[in-house]
């Protein structure tokens, strides 16, 4: 099922037994860089059988929605989290009947970054962040916009879809609060 503006679409671990659905519009689809991003990826993609997390040079493609527009339905009992340390302010949850990560959830967040490959016709990449990031030499293919952090634009679309939501942030997929 492809993403549209106006329906829900499927997210759905390799193996189809774990499955969120996502309502409307995404926030935002954006290519992550940064060191965590890209530690994490390698650390999930070494589990036994997991699916790919990393896009082939390396960054981590994400589709980000609001956190009270999905929920999980089916397979919520199969999803483990990691995190990097333990006080780290980030959670990646995975599926593990498949070892596929399916998001990553910041402690207070009113979103939620899904795995851009978990979803079937995801829509296109709009831009790149925390490039700084990224190993010496590491070639950007220039078909996005690239930023060295987390640009005006990315924390704007953030900021209006809490707006939206009317300042508040919901629990979290799992339908447990983060306190940070």
């Amino acid at each position: 099922m492809s993403v549209d503006s106006g329906r829900s679409h499927l997210v759905a671990c390799a193996c189809g037994q774990v499955v969120f659905e996502a309502a409307g519009a995404p926030i935002l689809t954006t290519v992550c860089d940064c060191t965590s991003c890209r530690e994490a990826g390698r650390r999930i993609e070494a589990l036994p059988g997991a699916a790919p997390v990393l896009d082939a040079d390396g960054g981590t493609s994400f589709v980000l929605h609001r956190k009270d527009r999905v929920r999980c339905t089916r397979g919520g009992e199969q999803l483990k989290e990691y995190r990097l340390k333990p006080d780290s302010p980030t959670r990646r949850v995975v599926a593990t009947c498949c070892n596929s990560a399916m998001f990553l959830e910041f402690n207070k967040g009113h979103w939620l970054s899904l795995y851009r490959n978990r979803i079937p016709g995801a829509p296109p990449v709009e831009m790149r962040v925390m490039t700084r990031d990224r190993p010496d030499g590491a070639p950007l293919d220039g078909n996005v916009p690239a930023h060295a952090t987390h640009s005006v634009a990315f924390m704007w679309r953030l900021f209006a879809a809490w707006f939206a939501m009317g300042l508040r942030t919901p629990r979290g997929i799992d339908g447990t609060k983060i306190e940070a």
